[in-house]
C-alpha cells in the first residue's frame, strides 16, 4: 500500500488540547518531525469560553463505546460567526448507544444508530449552556472499510436531503483531515493517490450527462427551474472532480464551488429565464465552461479503469 494510504506519523493522544502544554506538545512534536500535523485546537481558538469545550468534550469521551471526540465545521476551520452552531462527531468503535447521550440530560433530539444515512449514521441537536450543539456520530470501523477503498480507488455516493451531488463514502477521511481532535486519539490520511486517479474522471461523467439532459429534457421546453437545478448539479460534480484531482478534501457543499473556482455559476443561474433559446445556450455555454476548467486542471488525461461504470456500490 502506498505512502498516500498511511496514517500521519503522529497519532499522539492529547487529553486537553484547550490547555498550554498540548499546544507545546503538538508544537514540539512537529518540531521533530515536519511530518506530524495533529490537529489539535489552541488556546487562542477558543479563549472566550474554554470551560465550555471541556464540559461537552469530557461529557462525551466519557460515554461508553466512545474512542475520540472531535469539532468540525466551521469552529474546527476558523469560518464560523459569533452565532454559529458548534459541531461535535463522537467517534465510536464496535457498539454505541445514542441514549447515553440522551442521558446527560441536554435539551433537543438525537436520532437512532443509522437513522440518516448509512454514511451520515445519525446525530442531532441539544443545547448545552444555551449554546446549540450539532452531533454526529461517526463508526470507526466504517472509516477503515473507507479508508481501505479509497485506497483502492473505490468510493460510494449517498443520496441524501441537502447534498445535490450527493454524499461521497471518503468525506468521512475528508472529516478526519480537517477536524480538530478534542478528546482521544484519531487517523489522519493524505488523500490516497488511486482516489485522485479515478474519482476524477467519474464525477466529470456524470456532469456531462446532467448537461445533456438539462439540454434536451427542459432547455429545449423552457423549464427554467429544472435546468437551474440540474445547471447547479452538474457543477457541483464538476467541483468534486477538481478537487478529487487536486487531492483536496471537502466536507460538504456549503464552498465546493468556492474552493473549485466556480462561484461563477450563481451569475449564471440568476441570469436564467424562460425563453428555450436562451436556456439552450446557458446549458451549453455552461458546460464549456466548466469542461475548460476541467481540463485545466488536467482531468481529461486522467486515467480510470471503469469510469463508466460509476463508483462502487
Amino acid at each position: 500500500m502506498g505512502l498516500a494510504c498511511k496514517r500521519t506519523p503522529c497519532n499522539t493522544e492529547f487529553r486537553d488540547p484547550l490547555a498550554a502544554d498540548s499546544v507545546l506538545a503538538a508544537f514540539a512534536c512537529e518540531l521533530i518531525d515536519p511530518a506530524c500535523k495533529e490537529n489539535t485546537l489552541l488556546t487562542s481558538d477558543h479563549a472566550f469560553n474554554p470551560s465550555f469545550v471541556d464540559y461537552v468534550a469530557d461529557s462525551l469521551y466519557r460515554l461508553p463505546g466512545v474512542e475520540a471526540v472531535a469539532l468540525g465545521g466551521s469552529r474546527a476551520q476558523g469560518t464560523h460567526h459569533a452565532d454559529s452552531d458548534w459541531d461535535v462527531a463522537v467517534y465510536y468503535r464496535g457498539g454505541f448507544d445514542p441514549q447515553s447521550i440522551r442521558d446527560l440530560g441536554w435539551p433537543g433530539q438525537i436520532s437512532e444508530l443509522g437513522a440518516w444515512s448509512p454514511i451520515f449514521n445519525g446525530g442531532g441537536k441539544l443545547t448545552v449552556d444555551g449554546h446549540a450543539i450539532d452531533i454526529h456520530y461517526r463508526d470507526l470501523h466504517l472509516i477503515d472499510q473507507i479508508h481501505d477503498d479509497a485506497c483502492r480507488g473505490e468510493y460510494s455516493v449517498e443520496r441524501l436531503l441537502f447534498h445535490q451531488a450527493g454524499l461521497p463514502s471518503y468525506i468521512l477521511l475528508a472529516e478526519l483531515g480537517i477536524n480538530r481532535t478534542l478528546r482521544g486519539s484519531l487517523s489522519r490520511w493524505e488523500y490516497p493517490e488511486a482516489l485522485r486517479r479515478r474519482a476524477p474522471g467519474i464525477w466529470w461523467e456524470w456532469a456531462d450527462f446532467t448537461f445533456q439532459y438539462a439540454e434536451e429534457g427542459h432547455a429545449r421546453h423552457g423549464r427554467a427551474a429544472q435546468c437551474a437545478g440540474l445547471l447547479s448539479e452538474g457543477a457541483c460534480y464538476a467541483a468534486h472532480a477538481i478537487l478529487a484531482h487536486r487531492g483536496e478534501w471537502v466536507t460538504n457543499e456549503k464552498q465546493l464551488l468556492t474552493k473549485a473556482g466556480l462561484r461563477w455559476l450563481d451569475e449564471v443561474i440568476t441570469g436564467l429565464d424562460s425563453d428555450p433559446q436562451n436556456l439552450s445556450r446557458a446549458v451549453i455555454a455552461t458546460r464549456k465552461r466548466l469542461a475548460d476548467a476541467v481540463a485545466t486542471e488536467g482531468i481529461a488525461d486522467v486515467h480510470h479503469d471503469g469510469a463508466a461504470e460509476g463508483p462502487s456500490s
